[in-house]
């Protein structure tokens, strides 16, 4: 091949993108228990976190657009997971919250981040090894978002 930095195997984002896919399939049996696609499960956890966020807020720590987030939390809203609401202090925000459905999800996702690490550890792969990509991930994370800013 004329140009080696064209293939598949010296590229960095294919593995990042390999691996993303298939670990929200590992993720995928334990949320259809809970009804709820893996973007709703981060939703979640952010307002299991905290309660009565921004949209704004929502989109900025998941690095979304509203545009790809709006759908997204009209769907949890039918589903009767989360509300939104106007903000009566500033109208132009839409403020999430979870109602009772919701919180109760939280109870039944708590066992599945303990779940997912047992199906991503094998016998080349250990907790520490998880980590330290994670902490390597959250490093690449920081680097871009800060160039984008």
């Amino acid at each position: 091949m004329a140009y080696e930095q064209l293939k598949l195997e010296n590229q960095v984002c294919f593995p990042l993108y390999a691996a993303s896919r298939l670990v929200i399939q590992e993720y995928q049996p334990h949320l259809e228990k809970l009804g709820i696609t893996y973007p709703q499960y981060l939703v979640l956890m952010i307002l299991w976190e905290t309660d009565g966020l921004a949209v704004s807020e929502i989109t900025s720590r998941l690095i979304l657009n509203t545009n790809t987030i709006t759908p997204l939390l009209k769907r949890m809203e039918a589903q009767g997971i989360i509300t939104r609401q106007r903000s009566e202090a500033d109208e132009r925000k839409v403020i999430v919250a979870l109602t009772p459905k919701g919180k109760e999800l939280q109870v039944e996702a708590a066992a599945i981040p303990e779940k997912l690490a047992e199906s991503l550890v094998s016998s080349d792969t250990n907790l520490e090894d998880l980590q330290k990509l994670k902490n390597l991930l959250d490093m690449i994370i920081q680097d871009l978002s800060n160039k984008q800013a």
